[in-house]
């Protein structure tokens, strides 16, 4: 994608970590695209990088058929950083060795940077904590680099050739963990690769807005709306750009929080002048998911469903050419294999599915976006903060939160759960400290004394997490008044109700969603 903008190439070996790579990099105004580990150096080359950075990954260079880059792209005369897999596999690829050790570090391990650490370490010295993650170790450098950084169990933690401005690092410097990586990345970004600042939401905006006008012209835009972030800020995005020429299409698949129509209605037709159509399909969702319990075959159920309705609404606009989709660039990233080794961590994305049926033009204005990117743009938008800063919530919806049947008896059940918990957040002040909160209805009936009577009746769990970037999270440690006024108010107003749990579970080994 040609911007204007410097761009660092990230090039994906498998880490868990590589969309973080980019955000770091993004977050300090420089653009940032990842590529399949195995690009070519032509393909690399396309984006005209002022650097590379090579990501961590889980393999050892070692194993057969672990991953590979291309080594002419250490002849395209740019600064590499590897972190790392990726300096395991520079290292090799340069003629250094790389053995599997006996003393492996996962976790937090202090380093001892050397005396002469090279611009990288520029004003970092000593000892400093770092975020480990490897069983390999390098123990003979390529020709031309220094040991710049060890532990006590790692002799070659960092390596760098300032001559020919490659460095590599045994630890992570994008996680927070690693108390001083920002600065280190400052250090190769802009020391290194003199990396110039443009990449922000207000210059992405004014040539996205240029982009949507230039390629619609005096044609017309469909796009499906949820509620949600992503949808949202999409539907004003393009409101701002071709005004009336975009019409957003809601579906209320019954499946929707407390008064989400109504909210949804509001935040689009009202506040941001979205033109928007409704449509009530909530018996045919209902009806698609009876009898069915498990999670993978209510989301398949589910996106043929939404697919058939959208499909039939969108052919009574016979006069659109495009449709917009909300995908984000982690939607692009791991809904296609081809893009490198972590690309299979998501399978239910259908990027690109809806215009293949439809035979539409396809518009995705947030497909280089992150998360929090989007955000960002949505505020500057105008989009009120209570929907930027929304906790998110799943496509499939609360059919994903209630464990076992779908029924509207017990949607009914966990939407007002649900009401209560955010409710009582955001009364509390705790709404905006807590990345996701979400209240879950269980598959199974306890035991329970209501007045002189034993009830025998359903159970609601409440799961809250901390998290920087969702691969991994903690539990909120919310307060115990806070829970006990959740618990009373669901088992008093909620009938059919008489348990609350609090999910006391992190990421890894749970998963924030129960389904």
């Amino acid at each position: 994608m040609t911007h204007g903008y410097d761009t660092i190439a990230v090039l994906d070996f498998g880490s868990q970590y590589t969309q973080l790579i980019a955000r770091r990099i993004r977050e300090k105004g420089v653009y940032a695209e990842i590529l399949p580990c195995f690009a070519s150096r032509k393909e690399v080359e396309k984006l005209n990088p002022v650097g590379l950075v090579l990501s961590g990954g889980p393999a050892s260079v070692h194993e057969e058929g672990s991953p590979k880059g291309d080594p002419a792209i250490f002849e395209l005369d740019v600064p590499v950083l590897g972190i790392c897999y990726g300096m395991q596999w520079m290292a090799v690829e340069l003629g250094g060795k790389v053995h599997p050790s006996d003393m492996r570090e996962y976790g937090r391990r202090d380093i001892e940077i050397g005396g002469d650490a090279g611009i990288l370490f520029k004003g970092i010295e000593g000892e400093t904590s770092t975020w480990m993650s490897h069983g390999d170790q390098l123990d003979t450098l390529p020709d031309g680099f220094n040991v710049t950084a060890k532990s006590p169990t790692c002799p070659v933690a960092a390596m760098g050739n300032d001559a020919k401005k490659f460095y590599g690092v045994q630890f992570h410097p994008e996680v927070r963990h690693t108390v001083r990586g920002h600065e280190l990345l400052d250090n190769f970004l802009f020391e290194i690769c003199q990396a110039k600042t443009g990449w922000s939401m207000e210059e992405f905006e004014r040539q996205e807005i240029e982009k949507i006008r230039e390629l619609v012209g005096t044609g017309r835009v469909i796009g499906g709306v949820s509620g949600g972030v992503d949808s949202t800020v999409m539907a004003a995005l393009l409101a701002r750009a071709i005004g009336d020429q975009f019409i957003a299409i809601f579906v209320d698949n019954g499946l929707l929080r407390k008064n989400e129509r109504e909210q949804v209605k509001h935040s689009l037709q009202d506040a941001l002048g979205v033109n928007l159509e409704v449509v009530d399909a909530t018996d045919q969702f209902l009806g698609a998911l009876e009898g069915v319990s498990d999670p993978e075959q209510k989301r398949k159920k589910i996106g043929y469903t939404f697919i058939d309705i959208f499909d039939a609404e969108a052919a009574k606009h016979t006069d659109a050419d495009f449709l917009a989709q909300g995908t984000l660039y982690p939607d692009v990233i791991e809904s296609v294999s081809a893009k490198g080794p972590s690309a299979t961590i998501k399978s239910h994305h259908n990027v690109g599915g809806l215009p293949e049926k439809m035979n539409l033009k396809l518009i995705e204005p947030l497909r280089e976006l992150f998360k929090d990117e989007v955000r960002e743009l949505g505020r500057r938008l105008g989009i009120p903060e209570e929907l930027v800063s929304r906790h998110p919530f799943p496509g499939p919806g609360l059919a994903v939160r209630l464990l076992g049947e779908v029924s509207a008896e017990r949607l009914a059940i966990l939407r007002e759960a649900d009401a209560i918990f955010i409710e009582e957040l955001r009364a509390a002040g705790w709404y905006d400290k807590v990345s996701q909160a979400l209240a879950v209805l269980l598959p199974v009936r306890s035991v329970g004394v209501m007045g002189d009577y034993r009830t025998y009746e359903e159970v609601i769990a409440l799961r809250s997490v901390d998290t920087w970037d969702f691969m991994t999270a903690d539990f909120s440690p919310l307060p115990h008044e806070l829970l006990g006024k959740v618990s009373t108010r669901i088992i008093n107003e909620v009938k059919g109700v008489n348990r609350v749990v609090y999910d006391v579970s992190s990421k890894p080994p749970a998963t924030v969603e129960w389904e």
